[in-house]
């Protein structure tokens, strides 16, 4: 297959298009590099299977002509990280509502299967853990910045289903929960990038807030063999997945966990959200996915255990560090 991936300079996307590489297909990547990375990709430039695009997907011209020539879309590209959100709600709002139009605009003119990456932040301030995909969504108030990510994510949802019941377009819709492995950037507030950065040059590790929220995090690996098998199941087309691991840990145990397998000498330092944030920030106590419907479909059941996964972060960030030193 001939497989087009936005944002495939990113975390996930690389991931991805490394697969499908492996696998056989070929892969167009387009990414702007806003939060993406060249060096993600950069191994596979050389690859005959793989066309790297700099470029917006708000370029129609250049997302038509490469939709014109694919037969799969995973629409990844997006604006990411909770600081992110809070620094520049403009361009989170713009990029992820207006970019996903576009996307679903072009794949319908060329009746393209669409996967959309969506986020467990659309459950916003429920409590009632596990979120399964039909709970409701509780969002805070519009005056502060934390939920215009939600709130632009749910637009992306409504837009593609409203495109997939009025224009049979045959889209998935994929809810990701922390995902993580190397390549991730702890640069807009991924906290296991972040805390195994500091840890590793025995900095402080900060954590937000009490450190009490409880959180679960899935390698990329899984969530990449979960993406796959979804775009050739025919009984996703026009459903909404979580897509993530069951294992959770609050913050606090993440940060000593992280101390241990590093073996770091640092202090574990608490700061304010006011401080890390804003004033007034609002985080969620337990995000926690159900599983059982995916689970059901095809089987997905995460692999790699939370230590596994820590432990593979690691690796790769002492093998950077050790070639940023050579």
């Amino acid at each position: 297959m001939h497989i087009l991936i936005t944002g495939g300079a990113g975390f996930i996307g690389s991931h991805l298009s490394e697969t499908l590489i492996e696998e056989g297909h070929r892969v167009v990547a387009i990414d702007n590099l806003s939060t993406g990375s060249y060096e993600n990709i950069e191994h596979l430039v050389k690859n005959k299977n793989f066309t790297f695009v700099f470029d917006t997907i708000e370029n129609t011209t250049v997302l038509d002509r490469i939709v014109s020539e694919v037969d799969l879309i995973y629409h990844l590209a997006a604006a990411v990280g909770v600081d992110l959100i809070v620094k520049d709600p403009v361009n989170v709002i713009r990029s992820n509502v207006l970019g996903t139009e576009i996307v679903l605009q072009t794949a319908k003119r060329y009746r393209r299967k669409t996967i959309i990456a969506s986020t467990s932040e659309i459950y916003g301030k429920s409590e009632n853990t596990p979120f399964k995909e039909d709970d409701d969504s509780i969002l805070g108030p519009t005056i502060k910045n934390r939920w215009s990510y939600a709130c632009s994510k749910l637009i992306d949802e409504f837009s593609a289903l409203a495109y997939f019941h009025e224009f049979h377009l045959p889209i998935i819709i994929v809810r990701f929960f922390n995902t993580v492995g190397p390549r991730q950037t702890g640069r807009y507030g991924m906290v296991i990038p972040r805390m195994v950065g500091q840890a590793l040059k025995n900095q402080p590790i900060t954590v937000y807030g009490t450190g009490q929220q409880r959180r679960c995090f899935c390698h990329v690996t899984d969530v990449i063999k979960a993406l796959l098998k979804l775009s050739n199941e025919d009984g996703a087309i026009g459903n909404i997945f979580n897509v993530g691991s069951t294992e959770e840990i609050s913050i606090i145990d993440l940060a000593e966990k992280i101390k241990t397998l590093t073996q770091s000498n640092s202090q574990i330092v608490y700061i304010s959200y006011d401080k890390a944030y804003e004033h007034g920030f609002e985080d969620i106590k337990r995000r926690v996915p159900s599983i059982d419907k995916i689970n059901q479909l095809i089987g997905f059941e995460p692999k790699t255990t939370l230590e596994e996964t820590i432990k593979d972060i690691i690796e790769f960030e002492k093998r950077k560090g050790e070639q940023s030193l050579s």
